[in-house]
């Protein structure tokens, strides 16, 4: 749960990860979601993050110019690692599966998307269950059967969040929303993220996905 402050508020602070070829969507089910959050949670803050400072190419030709590079990313309570048909050049790039493995010791790290298989080259799934996007595109293989094909320590499931604790994947590409309202519960408790999920009209959608795909709990995973 995120700390209070003098006058009781509840504060918590989450970092997410772009980089080149990030999926749009992935960072309006994160950002987009969190700052609508923010009419609920007043203590809630939130940063974008990039490897270097300067623009990020956004999947399809959008830009964006980020919060902080890695050189001065504040800490966070949480950090989320976007996905998009960029996640295959970050799981070559040692200094961001260094960045990573970093922010796992400081914080809870969690990814939307394929950004779950970024988060599977950092080593930090060995052992635990996750997932990432179900459905293939065309004649490429389904991300979640890449993940399981590539990375055979990790136990690959069809699910809307698999929640280890310290580590958290979320299903692929609108189901974004869906992981971001799970992280506001773990933040902030269960009213503060089904209050979030009213204000974007998202609930009978919410219900809807939890219905058709587990939220598997493992806190306990090593």
């Amino acid at each position: 749960m995120a700390n209070l402050d003098s006058a009781g508020t509840a504060q918590g602070r989450i970092g997410i990860y772009v980089y080149n070829g990030v999926e749009p969507i992935d960072l309006g089910g994160t950002f987009g979601v969190f700052s609508m959050a923010r009419r609920v949670i007043p203590g809630l803050s939130f940063f974008t993050v990039a490897e270097t400072a300067g623009t990020v190419n956004l999947a399809s030709g959008l830009r964006m110019l980020p919060d902080h590079a890695f050189a001065d990313c504040p800490d966070a309570d949480a950090l989320i690692v976007c996905g998009g048909p960029g996640w295959v050049a970050q799981c070559e790039r040692p200094s961001v599966l260094a960045f990573l493995r970093d922010r796992a010791g400081h914080g809870l790290v969690a990814s939307v998307c394929t950004g779950g298989l970024i988060l599977a080259a950092t080593d930090l799934l060995d052992g635990r269950t996750a997932t990432t996007r179900r459905m293939g595109i065309g004649e490429e293989d389904p991300p979640l059967s890449v993940l399981a094909r590539k990375h055979q320590r990790v136990a690959t499931a069809e699910a809307l969040v698999v929640d280890c604790g310290a580590v958290m994947t979320g299903g692929g590409v609108s189901l974004a929303i869906d992981l971001s309202l799970h992280l506001l519960g773990r933040l902030f408790g269960d009213p503060a993220a089904a209050e979030t999920a009213r204000i974007i009209e998202y609930e009978a959608a919410w219900r809807a996905n939890k219905n058709r795909l587990p939220v598997l709990e493992q806190r306990g995973a090593a």
